[in-house]
């Protein structure tokens, strides 16, 4: 439950950058790819973001995400050598 806790946390702060550097304006916009209406648009810049951000949150609920632990030969039943 902590590891969940934590996950949520992260991505809540990760998602909130996100959403600024998707919002404001910054020097490496790129181009605009789409236009959504009058000085509004997804720029190639915002596609950097929206995919690191994307990559981000795989890889938090792999972390969270409950692990098995591998079973080891000590802990296989059967003969002991």
């Amino acid at each position: 439950m902590f590891r969940w806790v934590c996950a949520a946390v992260a991505g809540a702060v990760l998602s909130g950058f996100a959403f600024l550097l998707v919002t404001g304006r910054y020097a490496n916009d790129g181009p605009v790819i789409l236009q959504l209406g009058a000085g509004h648009g997804l720029h190639r810049g915002d596609l950097f973001v929206a995919t690191g951000w994307a990559v981000a949150m795989v890889m938090l609920a792999v972390l969270a995400w409950p692990h098995r632990r591998p079973v080891s030969r000590a802990d296989r039943p059967g003969p002991s050598r």
